[in-house]
């Protein structure tokens, strides 16, 4: 890892006073890591951004009872440039449900941030695609020459290296903290193959989203999330690292949404247990627990038991390392994968392949709240396309308007459940959201209402009283 010109600067201040007293020494050296932790500041300050957010969001899940409520929300974030188009990366849950979505950029070079009354432009922005997976989002705003940060490469981060976090905590943009690695690839849940650079930076809400840089200005992560009692830093932020993070960037500026890559083989953690009762040499590394049939992995040659060793080379003696591996093989080719069979060393080539997008991911996308909403009924609906009604499954109706959440602020006791699809009201076919609100434009309150709809393949009706 290269170590930068924060450190640099306090080994030549160490050097350049060592004919001078301790404590001048001392100051020098302080002096001058200042000085570069102010420089690196400037430099990166530009390129990070607050996002702000009106969203519908779910509610608590014990109000009303209800599992798949929405409410209209209000909620900060943060982001980071990586593009002079305007390409924004940040945190999937930061837009969740979003109706608007504006970014405000930082002050212009050089602007005194004590007198300064406002900061940079406020833009509005779209959101270029979504990976709920693994918690990233890419938004877009229509400007040009903006400044950004450069991905570093995440096979340089070390345990202990200085690291600092930028982002709008509680909202107050333009913020740094500064602190070490605490863990390069922290697996918070161990069933979870996810990834995470673990930092003692203070990080609070509405950092999440935001960069994470080394001394050099580059980005090594995406803040995400924190664990604490209080709700408030108590040193424990957990970052995104930028292998994954720039694979879901370029999928989504490539495809729009993220070819999930695999291998067609289910790997898990050697423990001691197993490798006593399967008779392993090692309790440690990882073995082969399922192949695919039919997949890439089934095709190669691997088989249950196997012992991964490498990936194109990198050691994958864990899920985070075999994930980090896989993230880095180019999508379509042809990966080497290193195994151990018995006392046999076998090298074997294996496609990586596209996981298909799960049907849940795909209708969350197509939901879009500002224009979903029906509030006489208190739902977010869908169309039912042929793309809808693909992933509805077998519907008894080829259309009809599918209740994709139910609205928090609505206390109507209609009967509906997300999921689903409403065929007519009071008689009058519905296939489109437009003749849903019409048919109800037509009622008044306290008029009778009776839905037919489509649940779990059975047609039923729902009455109520309209509000």
């Amino acid at each position: 890892m290269a170590f930068g010109r924060v450190g640099c600067l306090v080994c030549a201040a160490l050097v350049c006073g060592a004919h001078l007293p301790a404590a001048a020494q001392g100051a020098k050296a302080l002096g001058n890591l200042s000085e570069a932790i102010e420089d690196l500041s400037r430099r990166v300050s530009p390129a990070v951004v607050k996002v702000l957010v009106t969203a519908y969001g779910p509610a608590d899940d014990d109000e009303r009872g209800k599992t798949a409520s929405f409410r209209r929300q209000h909620a900060i974030g943060s982001g980071v440039i990586v593009d002079p188009d305007g390409y924004i990366i940040t945190n999937a849950h930061v837009v969740a449900g979003a109706q608007d979505v504006t970014v405000v950029l930082q002050s212009p070079a050089g602007a005194n941030p004590v007198t300064a009354t406002a900061h940079g432009r406020t833009l509005k922005a779209t959101i270029a695609g979504v990976d709920r997976t693994r918690d990233i989002a890419v938004l877009k705003v229509d400007a040009k020459d903006l400044p950004t940060l450069p991905f570093g490469d995440y096979r340089e981060v070390r345990q202990g290296q200085i690291v600092l976090a930028f982002g709008s905590p509680e909202g107050l943009d333009d913020t740094v903290t500064m602190g070490v690695v605490s863990s390069v690839a922290r697996q918070p849940d161990p069933d979870q193959p996810m990834i995470y650079i673990q930092t003692d930076a203070a990080v609070n809400p509405g950092n999440s989203g935001g960069p994470l840089v080394d001394v050099e200005g580059r980005l090594i992560g995406i803040n995400t999330f924190i664990v604490s009692e209080s709700g408030g830093s108590q040193g424990t932020n957990f970052a995104i690292p930028s292998v994954i993070v720039q694979y879901v960037y370029r999928e989504i500026l490539l495809h729009g949404h993220v070819h999930r890559r695999v291998l067609g083989l289910n790997a898990q953690a050697v423990t001691e247990a197993l490798a006593g009762g399967l008779g392993l040499p090692e309790g440690r590394g990882l073995i082969v627990a399922d192949v695919v049939p039919g997949g890439p992995a089934a095709q190669t040659g691997v088989r249950i038991r196997d012992i991964l060793l490498q990936l194109d080379g990198t050691p994958v003696n864990t899920l985070p390392e075999y994930q980090a591996a896989l993230y880095r093989a180019p999508h379509g080719a042809a990966v080497t994968l290193d195994i151990l069979r018995g006392s046999q060393k076998l090298s074997l080539k294996a496609p990586v392949a596209e996981e298909p997008t799960s049907q849940t991911d795909d209708l969350a996308t197509l939901v879009d709240p500002k224009n979903s909403m029906v509030r006489r009924l208190g739902i977010l609906g869908v169309e039912v396309s042929g793309k809808i009604a693909q992933m509805a499954g077998d519907l008894r109706i080829g259309s009809g308007v599918l209740v994709a959440a139910m609205a928090a602020e609505s206390d109507l006791e209609s009967g509906l459940q997300p999921g689903d699809v409403i065929h007519s009201l009071n008689g009058t076919p519905i296939e489109t959201l437009a003749a849903l609100r019409a048919a109800l434009a037509r009622l008044k309150s306290g008029d009778a209402v009776a839905l037919h709809v489509e649940r779990d393949g059975r047609l039923l009706y729902l009455g109520f009283d309209l509000e």
